[in-house]
């Protein structure tokens, strides 16, 4: 029996290891930058030698990281070197942190007879089950819709909770979507947890947020992309489009590059094979041409849209162009509030919310949700970039049920001050 074991965990071993073959001799680093001339050596050396910037880091505050392959190190370090900028390295080996990754998953899954979806990383069947369960539970509070197939053919599905049926007109809409990018999983327990509180256990002093608040919670952006991070790349980024007119070799769009707004002009790359290529015209994916209409469908009343990422602890708002809203000082406000409930609730491995216009702080980009929403008339529209506790997107699950919570207290801090907005244009 014992050399079956043996076997069977050697086995484990050997398919899980495989599986990551490809990071084999890929290291991550820190990245001191220093100010936006530093920030935009980083941009190019990730349009010029490919390399994966994990987090972007802000000038003279935060490191960046990035990942580089055996083949990029020694030209990324001597440009890095050359400019003067320090450096440290924060993983020798990301095929190896990525198997300890799934062995720390599968030993917390082993202990746990009654895990919660929310306080892990479930796959999409799972995420798809809870909801229509939701849906059959709380007949007279959820809509479970169905926006429409993602390129490979899995429904792309979100609740509209709401105690009118969404029928009145005086009450804002706040509009959530996850998982837009597929290796940043700790995004989708946020949008499932903030449905069981909503729903499953809401609490007394949080009715006034289902009284007075109509929701929609997409919790799966990109499902082909998600899946793809579970079986084949777990640091898969984009959606997993087909187009041969662009590329026989490589597939995907980056989906936070996709959509019409100042499109494919900042903050991407024109090669089809890199992590932040927009696609070759606006909306050119099912998945982000799906949050279009959303927004669209319900515009005249959604108060808020947040856009959930992760990780680095920002909340950004637009332009990504570096260029300021007409109510920026009012997006400031609602977001410093939501990062400061937060930040009451920290864990001592996260850092501090930060909260800023997007481009101006950190990088120019083009294209985002986040822009989108705001250029076609959503009052308040965020980016919010949730905790990596040191572990980039690969955060052991057991911080998960600390972190669900403590963004749910953002989310409904930024929902009561969006609802306030909204009624003064009643008054």
């Amino acid at each position: 029996m014992l050399k079956f074991l043996l076997v069977f965990c050697a086995c484990v071993y050997t398919v899980t290891a495989g599986k990551h073959d490809a990071y084999r001799s890929y290291s991550v680093h820190n990245v001191q930058v220093r100010d936006m001339s530093d920030l935009q050596l980083l941009q190019d050396l990730q349009l010029n030698l490919g390399v994966d910037i994990w987090e972007h880091g802000m000038g003279g505050v935060r490191d960046a990281v990035v990942m580089v392959s055996p083949e990029q190190a020694r030209s990324f370090l001597e440009a890095l070197d050359e400019n003067g900028i320090a450096h440290s390295l924060h993983i020798a080996d990301v095929a190896k942190s990525l198997e300890e990754h799934e062995n720390d998953l599968a030993s917390y899954r082993s202990s746990r007879q009654n895990r919660m979806i929310f306080n892990d990383y479930p796959r999409y069947a799972e995420v798809d089950a809870y909801m229509e369960r939701i849906a059959a539970t709380y007949p007279n509070l959820v809509t479970l819709v169905n926006a429409g197939p993602s390129f490979e053919g899995r429904d792309i599905k979100y609740l509209k909770i709401s105690t009118t049926n969404f029928t009145d007109a005086s009450k804002p809409i706040y509009f959530m979507d996850a998982m837009m990018h597929a290796r940043e999983w700790v995004t989708t327990p946020v949008a499932l947890y903030s449905i069981h509180r909503l729903l499953e256990n809401r609490r007394p002093e949080d009715q006034d947020l289902l009284d007075d608040i109509d929701w929609i919670i997409l919790p799966i952006v990109n499902p082909d992309g998600y899946e793809f991070s579970h079986t084949d790349d777990r640091l898969w980024r984009k959606t997993r489009s087909v187009n041969l007119n662009v590329s026989t070799e490589c597939v995907g769009v980056d989906a936070n590059r996709n959509f019409d707004i100042a499109f494919n002009t900042l903050g991407v790359s024109p090669n089809p094979c890199e992590e932040t290529f927009p696609g070759p015209y606006a909306f050119s994916e099912v998945e982000t041409a799906y949050i279009r209409d959303i927004l669209f469908e319900y515009l005249p009343r959604i108060q808020l849209y947040n856009n959930i990422h992760s990780h680095g602890n920002y909340i950004f708002f637009g332009f990504g162009n570096r260029t300021l809203t007409p109510n920026a000082v009012h997006l400031h406000h609602v977001g410093s509030a939501m990062g400061a409930i937060m930040d009451t609730m920290k864990l001592f491995q996260a850092r501090f919310y930060l909260v800023a216009n997007s481009g101006i702080v950190l990088y120019p980009t083009s294209g985002t949700a986040q822009d989108y929403a705001q250029e076609i008339g959503v009052p308040f529209s965020y980016t919010l970039e949730l905790p990596g506790y040191g572990y980039g997107f690969t955060v052991p699950p057991w911080f998960m049920a600390h972190m669900v919570k403590e963004t749910w207290e953002g989310i409904a801090v930024s929902a009561r001050l969006a609802r306030i907005h909204y009624r003064r244009r009643f008054n």
